[in-house]
């Protein structure tokens, strides 16, 4: 499978994600710091570009390593499926809805300060499981597969608990709302998909 042919959106947000968080990590902390969104200061200051590019970056290697590992499972049968500017447009939307949700949460907090992929991965995820609501996926060393609809609500329910922990960097309130963006998407773009699954899972 020739992965730049069958699947140019996903190897590409994958390739600016690893790349950017590896630099921003190991080689250049001052661009995360640069690129870090401010839900207070975005008007203010003008930081929009922040919007974008905060969610192309990490707080250390295993953020990266679980959201590349999410991104990985199921973005690119959800690309072929739907086309590139689908997947895209997908992606974009979750990204610009769960900072908007983070926005509106944070917007009086001048401390907060947040980055990472995971509300435009939500939205993929859950986005992916509408179209395959009886898929499942592997995660070493578990033996057995689980069921899609579980993984996501089982990383649901991780972003509920950590979201009450000690405050980081990671934008845990994006993830709820990347969800509901993602399934709002196939509503919009493609209700029939919405509407076979919802039967798949009370049949």
């Amino acid at each position: 499978m020739n992965l730049l042919t069958e699947n140019p959106g996903a190897t590409l947000l994958l390739a600016v994600m690893v790349l950017a968080s590896g630099v921003g990590l190991y080689a250049s902390p001052a661009m995360i710091e640069r690129n870090l969104f401010r839900p207070h200061w975005l008007l203010p200051r003008r930081q929009y570009l922040t919007l974008i590019t905060s969610g192309f970056l990490h707080a250390d290697l295993a953020h990266l390593l679980f959201n590349a590992f999410t991104f990985w499972a199921f973005s690119f049968a959800l690309e072929r499926t739907i086309g590139t500017p689908a997947f895209l447009a997908l992606y974009t939307f979750g990204l610009l809805a769960s900072d908007a949700g983070t926005w509106f949460k944070h917007r009086e907090d001048p401390t907060y300060q947040c980055l990472g992929a995971s509300g435009a991965i939500l939205a993929v995820l859950f986005a992916s499981m509408l179209y395959f609501p009886k898929a499942s996926i592997y995660i070493l060393p578990i033996p057995v597969p689980i069921p899609t609809p579980l993984f996501a609500l089982g990383y649901l329910a991780y972003t509920y608990w950590a979201s009450r922990q000690p405050r980081g960097r990671i934008n845990h309130d994006a993830h709820l709302v990347g969800a509901l963006a993602g399934i709002a998407f196939v509503a919009l773009t493609d209700g029939a998909t919405l509407a076979n699954a919802v039967r798949s899972a009370i049949g």
